[in-house]
């Protein structure tokens, strides 16, 4: 099966694993939480630096988590996560999410977290995410949607932040407004619409020190990051408007007033 995987957009430059360090079962995939079980097998795909992997593990004691990313090298990251909370139950595999190494009906669940927006094909990736889950499983899936993000207040140059993420993305192959589309592809991808569950989440970042790190690091992911070379690259961008749009950034998490919201969509999807 060939495999489809778009180029990913942020790369893995310190200011995003700031960020997907900060990341936990709790903030991120608690849609899914209700639904494990100490005994389950899950596969936690696009696993990154490991948190949400190492929050899983813990939940399912008695059974265990298989840790799967395109990038061999965060899978080092995500080995020290799993070993530095002593958890004995996670496996780590290098995989493309389109052409998944593993027999059919292997996992109680398979989870992937902001990964749809990134890959050539998300409904051959929700198939395969089916073909490897057991009858009576969960494939629970959550993206954000980047147009559906809102902020206050309106500082210049933030909607240009906006428009130029979303262009690099789209170049790369991905959708960067993936939340909204989630059930339309589950459905394309054969899943029963009674058989799906769609929700919503937020990330809220409001205080002086939510919105000083929130800023901070798209500030300097905007300059620093595997995105701003494809920006760069891509001809979507020159040097100084990327530094342009990095001071926009630290101008808006200066603001006392400042609030950002960040929308997910969310789906549990019965097999």
């Amino acid at each position: 099966m060939p495999q489809e995987t778009a180029v990913y957009t942020h790369g893995h430059h310190e200011s995003v694993l700031r960020s997907h360090t900060w990341r936990t079962a709790a903030n991120s995939a608690a849609y899914l939480l209700d639904s494990l079980r100490p005994h389950m097998t899950v596969l936690d795909i696009g696993c990154g630096p490991g948190t949400i992997t190492a929050d899983l593990a813990a939940l399912v004691p008695d059974g265990h988590v298989t840790a799967l990313d395109h990038a061999p090298g965060v899978l080092d990251k995500a080995r020290a996560t799993a070993e530095e909370r002593g958890l004995t139950n996670v496996r780590f595999a290098v995989g493309d999410v389109h052409a998944l190494d593993y027999p059919d009906d292997t996992f109680c669940v398979t989870h992937a977290h902001q990964v749809l927006q990134h890959v050539g094909d998300p409904v051959q990736a929700l198939r395969e995410m089916r073909r490897v889950t057991k009858p009576g499983g969960i494939v629970a899936v959550r993206d954000a949607d980047y147009a559906a993000m809102t902020w206050y207040p309106q500082v210049p140059g933030m909607d240009a932040w906006l428009d130029l993420y979303e262009r690099v993305t789209r170049a790369n192959g991905g959708e960067p407004d993936a939340g909204r589309r989630l059930h339309a592809w589950a459905r394309q991808a054969g899943f029963a619409p009674e058989a799906v569950t769609a929700t919503a989440g937020t990330w809220c970042y409001r205080t002086p020190e939510e919105r000083a790190w929130w800023s901070g690091l798209w500030a300097d992911r905007t300059v620093s990051s595997g995105y701003a070379r494809q920006a760069v690259d891509g001809g979507h961008a020159t040097p100084r408007e990327l530094t342009e749009i990095a001071a926009t950034w630290r101008a808006w998490g200066a603001e006392e007033d400042a609030w950002f919201a960040v929308l997910h969509g969310e789906l549990l999807c019965r097999v």
